[in-house]
This record gives C-alpha cells, sequence and structure tokens, in this order.
C-alpha cells in the first residue's frame, strides 16, 4: 500500500473521483468542496470541544486518594497508566492513518484527533502532579510495562499498529483500522467507567470531570473510524476480508469468558450529541421534533429529520409523546439492560401540567420497575420550545 503523494500538482480534487484510500487528491484543504459531509460536520463539532485539564481544581481529589482503599488506589494507578498507554500510542499512531488517507477532509479530523490524544496524555501528567505521592509517580508511566494484565491487553492492539508500520500491505491497514475502532470504542470505555464508580460515591470528582472531556472526545473519535471502515468498505468492496474479521474472534471470547463493564451497556448508542451527527435519533427515543432549533454553547442550528418530505407520515415526535406510554415502553427495555437506559420525561406546560402529573409520573416508573429517570424537562407556555439546560459534559455525548 503507497502513502499519498504529499506534492500531486497533478491530483485530481473533483468529488466524483475522490476515495478515501488509494485516491489522488491534491492535498489541498477546501471545505467549500467536500465529498464527505460527516467529516465536515466532525471537524466543526471537535473545533468546538477545546479544552484545558489545568482549569479543573483537583485539590479535593488529592484528599480523597488518600482515603481510598488500597485496591482502590491500586486500580486508580493501572487505569491511570492504561489509559496513558493508550493515549500515546494514538498520538503516534494516527499520522500513520492519515499518510494513507487521500481525502483531505478525513485527514484534517485526523489531525485534530491526534491534538485531542496529546491533550489527553497532557491532563494524565497533570492528574498525578496534582494528586499522586511524589515517591510513586513515575512508576505510573511504566506500571502498564510491569503489570501482565495491562501488558497483555496493550500488546495486543499495540502489535497490530507496530506489523503496520513494518509492512504497509493492504491487510495490515485494514486490521489497523478495526484495531483503531475497538480501541476506541471499547479499551478506552473499559478505563473512563472506574473514575465514574467513584464519582458515583462522591470521590475523585475533579478527575472524574477531566475523564468527561476526555470521554466526549473519544465519542467523536469513535464516529470517526465508525465512518472510515463504512466508506472504505462501500469504495473497495473486498478491502476487508472475512478472515480479517474472524481474527477478532479473540477479543469475542475474552468477552464471553470475562464480561464487559456495565457501564457499556448502560445508555444505548448514539446519544444525544452523537446521533445529530450520525443523523440518527438519540438512543431508543424518537426524535423530539420533525423541526426545532438546537441551542447551545456554539450558537441556535435548526435541525429538520432526514427524508421529511418523502416520509413525513413515518415521524412520531418525542414532545407528543404522553410520558407514561414513554415510562411503560422503557420498563420493557430497560430489563435488557444491566444498568438502566438514559431516559427523560418531557411535560407540555400547554397541557395545564401540574406538579401531580410529575409526581404521578415516577410513581409509575416506579411501579414499572424503571431503574432511572434521567432527565425532566419542560416545553414552554405558548412556545415549542424545550426549556433549556445546563448539559455536563459526560452527557453531552
Amino acid at each position: 500500500m503507497d502513502k499519498k503523494i504529499l506534492f500531486n500538482p497533478l491530483g485530481d480534487d473533483s468529488l466524483i473521483q475522490r476515495k478515501i484510500i488509494k485516491g489522488n487528491s491534491t492535498n489541498i484543504f477546501n471545505l467549500n468542496n467536500v465529498k464527505y459531509q460527516w467529516a465536515n460536520h466532525l471537524y466543526r463539532n471537535m473545533m468546538g470541544n477545546f479544552w484545558i485539564p489545568e482549569k479543573i481544581d483537583l485539590t479535593q481529589d488529592k484528599n480523597d486518594y488518600n482515603n481510598l482503599t488500597f485496591d482502590e488506589r491500586e486500580a486508580y494507578n493501572g487505569i491511570l497508566s492504561f489509559l496513558i498507554f493508550l493515549d500515546s500510542i494514538q498520538t503516534n499512531n494516527i499520522p500513520n492513518i492519515s499518510d494513507y488517507i487521500t481525502a483531505p477532509e478525513v485527514n484534517l479530523i485526523l489531525s485534530i484527533q491526534t491534538f485531542q490524544e496529546a491533550i489527553h496524555s497532557q491532563s494524565y501528567q497533570y492528574i498525578i502532579e496534582s494528586i499522586l505521592p511524589k515517591e510513586i509517580r513515575n512508576s505510573i508511566y511504566d506500571k502498564w510495562r510491569d503489570d501482565k494484565i495491562l501488558f497483555e491487553r496493550n500488546r495486543y492492539i499495540a502489535e497490530i499498529y507496530q506489523n503496520f508500520i513494518e509492512n504497509q500491505s493492504d491487510e495490515n491497514f485494514a486490521k489497523t483500522i478495526i484495531a483503531d475502532y475497538l480501541l476506541e470504542a471499547i479499551y478506552f470505555y473499559n478505563g473512563f467507567n472506574f473514575f465514574y464508580l467513584l464519582a458515583s460515591r462522591n470521590r475523585m470528582m475533579g478527575t472524574s470531570d477531566i475523564i468527561r472531556l476526555i470521554n466526549r472526545d473519544e465519542l467523536s473519535h469513535v464516529i470517526i473510524f465508525q465512518q472510515l471502515l463504512k466508506e472504505i468498505r462501500n469504495e473497495n468492496p473486498n478491502f476487508f476480508k472475512d478472515e480479517i474479521i474472524y481474527e477478532w474472534e479473540e477479543v469475542f471470547d475474552i468477552v464471553k469468558k470475562h464480561g464487559i463493564r456495565n457501564g457499556e451497556l448502560t445508555a444505548i448508542a448514539p446519544n444525544t450529541s452523537t446521533s445529530l451527527l450520525m443523523g440518527a435519533c438519540a438512543s431508543v427515543n424518537p426524535t423530539f421534533s420533525k423541526f426545532y432549533i438546537e441551542k447551545n454553547q456554539k450558537g441556535a442550528v435548526p435541525r429538520v429529520v432526514k427524508y421529511l418530505k418523502e416520509k413525513n407520515w413515518f415521524y412520531q415526535e418525542f414532545k407528543n409523546i404522553e410520558p407514561e406510554t414513554y415510562i411503560k415502553i422503557m420498563s420493557k427495555i430497560g430489563k435488557w439492560t444491566t444498568q438502566g437506559v438514559s431516559m427523560e420525561l418531557i411535560f407540555d406546560l400547554n397541557k395545564n401540567i401540574r406538579a401531580k402529573n410529575i409526581y404521578d409520573a415516577f410513581l409509575t416508573a416506579w411501579k414499572e420497575g424503571c431503574k432511572s429517570v434521567y432527565y425532566i424537562r419542560t416545553i414552554q407556555k405558548n412556545t415549542n420550545k424545550i426549556n433549556e439546560k445546563e448539559e455536563c459534559e459526560s452527557c453531552s455525548g
């Protein structure tokens, strides 16, 4: 497999000839001439997600760390080491992938991903320097080598990356793209969930806030490789051979044997922001409205459901579904998830809603066996607008 030509004056930038790999573009970034619109949307979303780890106060976390049990501290240190390795290897590996991508709009978001992975490494350094005792700080960076379980987990992905560096074949590139997707979609989340469990007990809240910001970035990275897999397969139907897919049965066997953390099954993807990027509904919920204005820190964005003209009859709007009906549906779905599903209730104040209606809804949720009610939202009187709320970083994914 050949790298793209960096200086390519004879390249063809027409959209009809553009390909994810094995194309022939000039490498010029022209955001007015984009074939892969999902990359353009991701670019703007990722640019809006800039953050600085040092702005999060970790003072209380230092006290909390001293009050953790021995096993909790060992898990905290080990998972930090695990995540440090993952972000470090991704920071180094993404440019290797980008060298073979021939769609400039995709190269652009891979550059932002590389930057974000570097910010994540900076975040772990900030956590270590702010919280951990001086005498063990350096050992965290080597713990992934000394701990047999951590080493084996990291080796599995890292060797796939290294194999492609040593032999740039189509097969090794295909394996690397799949490995990138699994690293972003499974490996990172296994690490994140431990910090969320601590935060659920009001421990290490500053660390959890940093992890939520990292988590938000990683959601974008999952979409990148999900889309890359789909586009490459569409353009090169025989690129991902069956035997490559079957090799990942080792991963599936590990999951069957050891399971995955409950957090992997808590909220059915895609969630709110991710679903908007993908043009899908959020989780198992219907679309909120056929047309509405989404307001966030970046301004107001009009949202229209796909195929509205052709299939207007198809859409049942979430805002018009009675809370009791929604609760009964979600109680059935919740039985098949290990924790709860991120569910929200919407009350239309134009329908003379009283406090008793909200109380009755909660009582119904309890009787039906719902495990959680995540949000309560209201539609303002004399409008079709949903009451604004400030999203927490982890929920914005």
